[in-house]
């Protein structure tokens, strides 16, 4: 079994794994800050941007579950996030046929971060026509023939990636291993 961590708009190198067939997404986990579980990277006019969806902090943090972690609207994360993927990508070749499927998710309150990220894996399959991994709600204990990938940090340029067409290609190098988002305006329904 492949186990790994929830992702919010996955990179590509997360939704590789989570194709697998044995992939599993453990959100019975503790949440851990600063990683994909709550942060995506697009590739903008400026180059990479990070965009975190916030969550409600507390002394707790680090012992709640990630199914269990409450999403926070005291700032206006979603409206900058939406605005920060138009910019980007709304002169990409493929965003008119696909944004609509992920606005309304920026557009709508989710009391739970598990919920938001979840409805997002299940957006991206339905577009490409993949079965979504499984999700267990309940934490994974790891054997020793299992690929516990929970620690593995899905963020950040991968040296070894193929370079695809970006919408800033002529003025910026390529920018890899960014959001599945980055993949799907750019290229379309293209494997990865």
């Amino acid at each position: 079994m492949k186990i790994l961590p929830l992702a919010y708009l996955g990179s590509q190198e997360w939704w590789r794994e989570a194709l697998a067939p044995d992939a599993v997404v453990d959100v019975g986990e503790h949440f851990v800050k600063q990683t994909a579980r709550n942060r995506c990277e697009i590739a903008t006019a400026s180059g990479r941007m990070s965009l975190t969806a916030n969550v409600i902090k507390g002394a707790s943090i680090h012992k709640k579950a990630v199914k269990d972690m409450r999403l926070d609207y005291s700032k206006r994360w979603q409206h900058q996030h939406l605005v920060a993927i138009r910019s980007a990508y709304k002169s990409s070749p493929y965003y008119d046929y696909y944004a609509h499927h992920f606005e309304p998710f920026f557009e709508r309150e989710h009391e739970f971060l598990y919920d938001f990220s979840r409805g997002l894996v299940e957006a991206v399959c339905k577009i490409e026509g993949w079965a979504p991994p499984r999700f267990s709600e309940q934490y994974i204990i790891a054997s020793e023939d299992d690929t516990d990938l929970r620690g593995h940090n899905f963020l950040g340029p991968r040296p070894d990636a193929e370079p695809y067409y970006q919408v800033f290609s002529e003025r910026l190098p390529f920018e890899s291993n960014c959001s599945i988002i980055d993949h799907l305006f750019s290229e379309g329904k293209k494997q990865f």
